[in-house]
C-alpha cells in the first residue's frame, strides 16, 4: 500500500517553514547555549531544506506489497520508504541475510490526469559483492482511473531495479499494469514485466528463461472494520528470485505514516537472491512516510 495519497505539504509550505526557522534562530543567536526552541527550529530548518531542494536520500516505486502499482506520488510530494525482509527459515542450518531498502520517491508532473514519478533505492542485500553497488533507479508514467474516460482503468508503465553494475545489479525491469476498482470487491490489477535475461535466471535450469512473467494483485481498504486498515495480495511470476506470492495488511498510524506487515512466498526457493543465500520465504515490514 505504499504511497496512498494524502494531503501533503508543498514547496511553499516548506519555504515558510524555513523562514520561520531562520527567524527563530536569529532571535536566539545571542544565547550562549542552545535552548529547546533553538534546537527545535534548527531541526525543522534542516528537514525543510532537505525536501525543498530535493536532496536524494533513496527511494522505492509506488507498489502494492511486492509488485508495482498504478498509484503515483503526487506533484511536489515525497515518499520515504524503509523496508525489511527477514528470512523465516534456514538452509543447511544457516539463515540467509536480510534485505534492507530505504528510499525516496517524488512526483514530477502537476497534471491531474497524467502522472509521473521517479525514485532511487539504496538496497542492501547482505552480500559484499552486491552491497558495493547498492543504488537502483526507478520511474513510472501513467493515467489514474477515470482520467481518460468514465470507467477507464488506471494505466501505468514503468521501470525499476535499474542498477549501476553491468550483469550484476542492472535487472532493468520494465512493466505495464492496468487496474480497476470494483464496488465491494476492491481493486484488481493485472500486468506483465520483463527484465535482464542474463541475471534474472533460474540457476537450476539455466537454459530456460526466467526474466518475465505475470503481475497480479488485489487490494482493498477495509473501511467496514477501520479506515486505517488495508489488505492486499499480489503475485509476480517467473522462477527468478523476484517471483513471489505475497499477502499482508497495512495500518495507518497517522495521516502520513503507515506500516505494511507481509509474508512473502517465493516461487523458486532454490535460486539465490545474492551470491550465497537461497531464496527461502520471508517476513517483511514496510514503513511508509509521506511528506
Amino acid at each position: 500500500m505504499k504511497n496512498r495519497k494524502t494531503m501533503l505539504p508543498t514547496y511553499t509550505t516548506l519555504t515558510s517553514l524555513m523562514l520561520e526557522a531562520k527567524a527563530s534562530l536569529q532571535k536566539n543567536r545571542t544565547e550562549t547555549s542552545f535552548s529547546k526552541p533553538t534546537l527545535r527550529y534548527g531541526f525543522l530548518s534542516l528537514v525543510a531544506m532537505i525536501f525543498a531542494f530535493n536532496i536524494t536520500i533513496n527511494a522505492t516505486p509506488s507498489t502494492q506489497i511486492w509488485i508495482p502499482s498504478s498509484d503515483f506520488q503526487a506533484w511536489k510530494t515525497f515518499h520515504l520508504g524503509i523496508d525489511n525482509y527477514i528470512r523465516t527459515a534456514k538452509t543447511n542450518g544457516i539463515r540467509g541475510a536480510g534485505i534492507y531498502d530505504i528510499g525516496l520517491t517524488t512526483g514530477l508532473l502537476p497534471f491531474k490526469k497524467f502522472q509521473m514519478e521517479i525514485g532511487v533505492d539504496y538496497l542492501a542485500m547482505g552480500d559484499s559483492l552486491y552491497d558495493e553497488h547498492p543504488v537502483y533507479f526507478n520511474a513510472k508514467v501513467g493515467f489514474l482511473e477515470d482520467s481518460l474516460f468514465k470507467g477507464c482503468p488506471a494505466i501505468a508503465i514503468g521501470a525499476y531495479n535499474f542498477g549501476l553494475k553491468k550483469n550484476l545489479t542492472n535487472y532493468n525491469i520494465i512493466y505495464g499494469v492496468i487496474a480497476k476498482t470494483l464496488p465491494i470487491v476492491g481493486r484488481i490489477s493485472v500486468g506483465y514485466f520483463t527484465g535482464n535475461e542474463k541475471i534474472l535466471v533460474d540457476e537450476n535450469v539455466p537454459a530456460k528463461k526466467a526474466n518475465s512473467g505475470l503481475l497480479f494483485s488485489w487490494d482493498r481498504a477495509m473501511t467496514e472494520i477501520s479506515d486505517k486498515l488495508w489488505l492486499a495480495i499480489d503475485y509476480q511470476g517467473s522462477k527468478s528470485y523476484i517471483g513471489a506470492l505475497n499477502f499482508g495488511f497495512s495500518w495507518s498510524f497517522s495521516k502520513n505514516v503507515s506500516v505494511i506487515f507481509a509474508y512473502d512466498i517465493y516461487n523458486n526457493k532454490k535460486v539465490f537472491y545474492n551470491s550465497k543465500d537461497s531464496n527461502v520465504n520471508s517476513f517483511s515490514t514496510q514503513l511508509d512516510i509521506n511528506f
